[in-house]
């Protein structure tokens, strides 16, 4: 028996794996009715058939309740070409392709179909340049009232980079900073004001928050004791204690900012870590959807890992009969879209085959709908990482692109598939492509950061923090704040802690640790060091330049470092305007850094010899 349409009233029926089949036909349309088994066999319902004008659009439904119906209407006025040979009722799998219509909830749509016939019918697409997707975010400033952060605010807007200041007084700050800067009203040591919908687009941090020290005694609006230097007057802590800002601080804003700017390495959409999995809903979508006979599955093999470990496997048999070619497995979509702004591509991690697959990304949760592909090649029998950038997907709708598609969104990811098909794109073939079996292990798929990593968070400390706990050390020859570490509730304590928080967040990072801080201008001479042994001064002006220049540097990132100016501390450093300083490179001192020094190897003390 064969599936067909006609003008004339038709009917039939037959048993294919308790499913009936009935044909009939109104002048105005044909309609199938597919019939499974339901608690009540004997049942039977009849729908009325609907003139082509009043068909639902998809006409494709599964009917509401036990979806024990699937009711397919066409419009007399549609003309479909069909194979050449027939559709066999024993070749093509209806019982397949109703499970695979009842795994992603939703058939495709009809419409978006006979679009498609046509304008593959019309010929092939313009020869235009499918344009590289970009991303854009912005550089969040916390602490962007203080010394440190109003200046890096100026430099980065009179840079025109995007900025966003967080601060806590919306009036204080908007006459500080000027009515351009965008402003996020929230305090980083109340959880609750860090709404994720304020934060959403951040892509890097420069935090300049720091706990209030002040004279004992009060000082001038213009905080003109303070400026003179904490050796000048008796300090106390004013506001929010050290631990509050510093460490529970940073904790809320490393949660409040970690999906935005990302993790050095990527985020796991599925695969095997040690020993647990991220798993996805991954089904099978092949060309049975249109008639084909091509199938494929998608499992975990236990012991099928690139070292023994479990792995998934993407599986199947490919074949062009019946006009088909493509086999798939694609994910349901994801119950809350991803947000992978922060990354640059996905990754996978699977043993090649010799031949050309594509990645597929959809961020609609329309089914048929255009989806964000680039083509891969896979080495035989070797286990390898493909990246695909988001730069290099093309908007591509049933295997033709779209021009007119609106850029890729690595906010809103909803699903995911991975295609084998005869056909690349515009009408060029596939050229890897051979009939018969396949299996693509496939162990992960991440998004990541491409290289060289840049810090996405930069954070301003302060020489000394490591100080108050050394052994051996005279604190007599140590600058007052370590002296006084205890008496000012721990603030070099806390300044530490937060600093471990960051390091062990996964962010990538620069923590620059400046020595005092004057309110001179930037231009001297600079000493950067590790392992937090200077003692000196050096410019609000200068460490702000560092800060933003340090968010380009790949020699920066993941970098812990100390910085003064060769200008010792009693001598004052002025520049003259009519002939100031040329702007230094700070990437020659960037390189000079080394990985994993901080301070706190001299922490631990060395056992004396027995």
């Amino acid at each position: 028996m064969f599936l067909q349409t006609s003008p004339f009233s038709f009917a039939s029926t037959m048993d294919i794996s308790s499913i009936a089949l009935q044909f009939s036909s109104q002048p105005s349309s044909s309609s199938l009715l597919l019939k499974t088994p339901t608690s009540s066999p004997t049942a039977t319902t009849r729908r009325n058939f609907l003139p082509s004008s009043q068909l639902p659009n998809p006409f494709l439904q599964i009917f509401p309740g036990n979806h024990s119906f699937l009711h397919l209407s066409i419009p007399k006025s549609c003309s479909l070409r069909l194979p050449k040979e027939p559709i066999s009722a024993e070749a093509w799998d209806l019982g397949r392709f109703l499970r695979t219509l009842y795994f992603f909830n939703v058939p495709p749509s009809p419409s978006k179909f006979f679009e498609s016939l046509i304008a593959q019918l019309s010929g092939p697409s313009p020869t235009k340049p499918v344009e590289e997707m970009e991303t854009s975010g912005f550089i969040l400033v916390a602490g962007a009232t203080g010394g440190v952060g109003r200046r890096v605010v100026d430099i980065l807007r009179k840079k025109g980079l995007p900025v966003r200041a967080l601060v806590r007084n919306e009036e204080k700050a908007r006459k500080m900073l000027g009515p351009d800067i965008g402003l996020i009203v929230g305090d980083v040591t109340k959880r609750s004001t860090l709404a994720p919908e304020n934060l959403k687009g951040v892509r890097k941090v420069i935090n300049a928050v720091s706990v209030i020290v002040g004279p004992k005694e009060g000082d001038t609006p213009e905080r003109a004791k303070y400026s003179q230097g904490i050796k000048f007057f008796e300090p106390e802590i004013k506001g929010d204690s050290p631990d509050l800002v510093e460490f529970i601080g940073m904790q809320n804003l490393i949660n409040a900012v970690k999906s935005g700017v990302g993790l050095r390495n990527g985020k796991l959409l599925f695969g095997f870590e040690g020993n647990s999995i991220k798993e996805i809903p991954w089904g099978a979508l092949d060309d049975v959807v249109m008639g084909g006979v091509s199938e494929s599955s998608f499992q975990i093999d236990m012991n099928g890992g690139e070292n023994g470990e479990p792995t998934g496997l993407f599986k199947g048999v490919l074949s062009t009969a019946n006009n088909g070619g493509f086999t798939s497995i694609r994910t349901r979509n994801f119950s809350v879209p991803e947000d992978l702004s922060a990354y640059d591509g996905l990754e996978l991690r699977l043993k090649g085959d010799g031949r050309r697959y594509k990645l597929i990304i959809r961020t609609d949760t329309v089914w048929d709908t255009v989806g964000y592909t680039a083509s891969f090649d896979t080495a035989k029998g070797e286990w390898q990482s493909i990246r695909v950038p988001f730069t290099s997907l093309r908007p591509i709708f049933r295997a033709r692109t779209v021009t007119d598609a609106p850029p890729f969104d690595p906010t809103n990811i909803v699903s995911l598939q991975l295609l084998f098909s005869k056909f690349e794109y515009d009408g060029n073939l596939n050229p890897t492509f051979v009939e018969g079996p396949f299996q693509l292990p496939l162990s992960s798929i991440r998004a990541y950061i491409k290289y060289p990593l840049t810090p996405r968070f930069v954070h301003v400390s302060s020489a000394g923090v490591t100080r108050p706990e050394r052994p051996g050390l005279d604190l007599s020859k140590q600058p007052p704040a370590v002296r006084l570490n205890k008496e000012l509730d721990f603030i070099l304590t806390s300044k530490l802690k937060g600093e471990d928080l960051i390091r062990e967040s996964g962010i990538p990072y620069a923590i620059i640790r400046p020595c005092a801080l004057t309110e001179e201008p930037a231009g001297a001479d600079l000493i950067f060091d590790q392992g937090d042994n200077i003692t000196g001064k050096v410019s609000s002006e200068e460490i702000a330049r560092i800060c933003i220049a340090a968010l380009e540097s790949p020699y920066a990132c993941d970098k812990t470092f100390e910085v003064k100016s060769v200008i010792p501390f009693g001598e004052p450093f002025t520049v003259d305007p009519e002939n100031p300083p040329l702007e230094k490179d700070y990437n020659i001192y960037f390189k000079t850094l080394k990985d994993g020094i901080t301070g706190k190897e001299l922490l631990v003390q060395t056992p004396a010899p027995v």
